[in-house]
């Protein structure tokens, strides 16, 4: 393994075109070769790299490739354990190829990509064709006058002047910028231009009232972004995007290129469409308009799926997805156990997510459902219930873990009458430590949530009782609070559901990764990344699976191995033959405890808790020659963790929505007119520079070449 390598053949320049079935291919470009070893860190496969394509500085690069007969999804190399898997997943291809992609327009070809402008920059400069601009440009060319010019406002002033810098071809600060004056002088340090526009005395218009000197700057010099602002470029294309709603950024920037001069880069392109988009439609007025076809294609693309959009009074919606191979996934390899919780993504504040999650074999988070609500409250919640009741195949025995929360333990109840619901444990312990004295110190407060963790992991009535004690002499209240939280929804020794060990799962988290948190995703682009992440997450678990040779997944192994070790000092001192019943032993381990081998049981109570056998019960097998593999919950094991992960989520290569039709969106009952969302409270932060292009310069040294350090903190010897 260690000494593993693979051919790799780098491709560079070349272009990704999608079919109807979602294969992907590539053309064009160029294609090196190299070799990849397995115990290379990803630090030295760029370099590697690097060094293949002509010393090609790779900061704002990306490195994908496919999976072996899958041509639908690229899978990112970004660290080390991805470029392991990779090496892994290849060990028996001759070839593999490695797609090496810019990270800015890596989809698109920007139309200004042979300026000679930054790639960050906008340009006020000449066209091929400058008689198409001066078309445009000509009347903008004496917008400003001179003085005693009449505006209606500063905003009306500010507007003409932009747009006469833009025909003159300068650059301008404001010096004084407010609701009653704007000074404005050139930026060019040689240049004495400036205005001085406010209101007058008499009769309150907004005139100018001061031009000092002319231009003397050179225009053919000016190279700066500030005219084409995000703003600017909002209002120039409002109205064609409302037209034309698929108006895509490398058309936009070929436009005001042509039009206006300016030569904008496929980022701020995107950035003012998404600026006016924002002033066109409201988020939630987007949303109704895409989650019919979205549903649709869910349904076309992924057959056995279940997805609802409902209309609600005053023009909301709220919509629910469950894809079939997380279905499938549910009933055919997970334990009949879901985690209920509420996924607050950051920077999308119209929208919350409301997500049942059970866990695999390995015990790492297995999405099931998710629904797009604008709150948690308890009728969204019931709704969301009640949907996911009619999409599982297996609605019975299934045990619910959440916060209690909004009606969960009435609703869980009574859509899943023959359920069990418990609390999430880490939640219950945050609300526990609420009911602290604030009088006591910190020592006494950990000791009581280390007695509250103990009564919760206590398998046996007693263990329990015993901690609850310990509790109450301390606090009698804080014991009778305890008891009113009803210790059946939290303590094992209690608990009649089947957690298997599983207190809580961090999806939350998981989410949170999936979805870029600098900027606000549309509910579509929204669900459809969480869908990308779920079929490269499905797809992974499923070919790293295969290598497994063990009947258990490697953390039951784990488990396993550690209550064998504890029944080596276990000794089994009779087997019970009284009543004719030859697979019941007691072992001693300070006290004695009972093992039935038939009903899989033991008096500690552990073997049925984590469905793991405990020690007592290995202690039995070594007797009686028996392997402890098969007393394992059949969750634990290989075949159901494949079982779990034996279908895919399809591609649904189409997202880019067509204009939503007035007779679909009322066909659903959902009304195509703006929704007035409810205003968040405080000063709404701005947006930061485009998550696509914020690629920060990794450190390079002059004198190795390699990346991390620089010469001075270099280690590699100097050679005479």
């Amino acid at each position: 393994m260690g000494s593993r390598q693979i051919v790799a053949v780098l491709q560079l320049g070349g272009v990704f075109t999608t079919d109807d079935d979602g294969h992907m291919t590539y053309s064009g470009g160029e294609a090196h070769a190299m070799l990849v070893k397995s115990g290379w860190t990803f630090k030295a496969f760029k370099h590697e790299i690097s060094s293949t394509l002509n010393n090609l500085k790779l900061d704002s690069y990306a490195f994908k490739y496919f999976l072996p007969k899958n041509n639908k999804t690229l899978i990112s190399i970004s660290n080390d354990k991805d470029l392991k898997r990779m090496v892994e997943f290849h060990a028996d291809s001759e070839t593999t190829d490695i797609y090496v992609i810019k990270k800015v327009d890596n989809r698109v070809k920007s139309s200004v990509a042979d300026s000679s402008a930054p790639a960050d920059s906008a340009i006020v400069g000449t066209t091929p064709d400058g008689s198409k601009r001066q078309k445009i440009c000509a009347s903008w060319e004496n917008t400003i006058t001179g003085v005693g010019q009449v505006f209606e406002g500063p905003k009306e002033f500010r507007d003409a002047l932009h747009k006469y810098a833009i025909a003159h071809r300068f650059h301008y600060r404001f010096v004084k910028n407010d609701s009653s004056r704007v000074t404005v002088e050139c930026t060019d340090e040689g240049c004495p231009w400036r205005i001085h526009a406010s209101k007058s005395s008499a009769n309150q218009e907004f005139m100018i009232k001061k031009v000092v000197g002319s231009h003397t700057c050179e225009s053919e010099t000016v190279k700066s972004n500030r005219l084409a602002s995000q703003k600017w470029v909002a209002s120039v294309i409002k109205e064609k995007l409302r037209d034309s709603p698929n108006y895509r950024p490398r058309d936009i920037a070929n436009d005001l290129q042509r039009e206006y001069g300016l030569s904008l880069n496929y980022s701020q392109a995107w950035r003012g469409k998404l600026i006016a988009r924002k002033e066109l439609y409201s988020p939630h007025e987007e949303a109704c308009n895409q989650l019919p076809w979205f549903r649709d294609r869910i349904f076309a693309t992924n057959p056995g799926s279940m997805a609802t959009v409902e209309a609600l009074e005053g023009s909301k919606f709220r919509f629910f997805v469950a894809f079939h191979a997380s279905l499938h996934g549910f009933e055919n390899g997970c334990r009949p156990l879901l985690f209920l919780d509420v996924i607050t993504v950051k920077p999308n504040k119209h929208w919350k997510l409301l997500g049942a999650t059970s866990v695999d074999g390995e015990g790492d988070v297995f999405p099931v459902a998710l629904s797009v609500v604008d709150d948690e409250s308890q009728e969204n919640w019931h709704w969301f219930l009640e949907q996911l009741q009619a999409s599982l195949p297996m609605p019975g025995d299934i045990t619910f873990i959440s916060n209690g929360r909004s009606g969960l333990w009435d609703d869980v109840s009574l859509i899943f009458p023959d359920s069990y619901h418990g609390y999430n444990v880490n939640f219950f312990i945050e609300e526990f430590k609420t009911k602290l004295d604030d009088s006591w110190s910190e020592e006494v407060k950990d000791i009581m949530v280390e007695h509250l963790k103990d009564a919760i992991y206590s398998c046996r009535v007693d263990e329990f009782n015993h901690y609850l004690d310990l509790i109450k002499a301390e606090s009698d209240k804080l014991a009778e609070w305890l008891l009113e939280t009803k210790p059946e929804r939290w303590s094992d020794a209690l608990f009649k559901g089947s957690r298997l060990g599983q207190y809580t799962c961090n999806i939350s988290e998981t989410i949170a990764e999936w979805i870029p948190n600098r900027y606000e995703l549309p509910v579509v682009q929204l669900l459809d990344t969480i869908r990308c992440n779920l079929m490269e997450m499905i797809y992974t678990r499923r070919e790293s699976s295969n290598t497994w040779s063990e009947v258990l997944t490697p953390s039951a192994n784990q488990k396993l191995q550690e209550e064998m070790n504890k029944a080596l000092s276990l000794s089994v001192v009779c087997s019970t033959e009284n009543d004719g019943n030859n697979n019941v032993f007691e072992v001693c381990d300070g006290s004695v405890y009972t093992v039935n081998i038939d009903t899989w049981e033991c008096t500690c109570r552990k073997w049925h808790v984590s469905g793991i056998p405990c020690c007592h019960a290995i202690a039995v097998f070594e007797q009686t020659d028996q392997n402890p593999v098969e007393y394992c919950s059949k969750y634990f094991r290989r075949d159901y963790y494949r079982m779990t992960y034996a279908m895919s989520i399809n591609p649904i290569p189409d997202v880019i929505v067509p204009p939503a039709s007035t007779d679909v969106t009322q066909s659903m009952g959902l009304q195509p007119c703006p929704i007035l969302a409810r205003r968040q409270v405080g000063r709404p932060k701005e947006k930061p520079a485009d998550p696509r292009i914020a690629i920060k310069r990794a450190v390079r040294c002059s004198r190795c070449k390699g990346y991390g350090h620089n010469k001075a903190t270099c280690k590699v010897p100097l050679t005479t």
